[in-house]
């Protein structure tokens, strides 16, 4: 019993003299001005930005964006002016990719598609790799 009451002393005692070796850096503050100006990223190749951020008379909006955008179909109006869903999918024709792109996986040139499993990798997963043993 003493010898856990001085046990008890010791690491009070210890922990008395200890500092918190990680330091504070105190409140932080905001600052007062942000530039919220575009501009390009540090390791874009052209150190420009688009076209569409550098005229000041049109700000790029998601609606403009959408007038332009294709995703296995057109997205924005037709070409008669009528809006999307108002014509069927079969009348405005086939969805193609444009030359090097792919809509799927199993499109790709043999040497990018994904190796099949033999069994030696299946039961190496499965056993955590114990049954590799040389």
């Amino acid at each position: 019993m003493l010898a856990t009451k001085a046990l008890r002393q010791a690491a009070a005692a210890a922990h008395a003299e200890r500092t918190p070796m990680i330091k504070f850096l105190g409140k932080r503050t905001l600052p007062t001005s942000i530039d919220h100006t575009p501009h390009a990223h540090p390791a874009s190749p052209s150190h420009e930005l688009p076209a569409d951020f550098t005229n000041k008379n049109s700000s790029p909006s998601f609606s403009s964006y959408r007038q332009k955008a294709i995703q296995h179909g057109p997205l924005g109006r037709s070409s008669n002016g009528e809006g999307v869903g108002s014509v069927s999918g079969a009348s405005l024709g086939a969805v193609t990719p444009v030359k090097g792109q792919y809509f799927d996986r199993n499109e790709l040139p043999a040497r990018f598609r994904r190796s099949p499993i033999d069994m030696s990798e299946i039961d190496a997963i499965e056993t955590g790799g114990a049954t590799l043993v040389c």
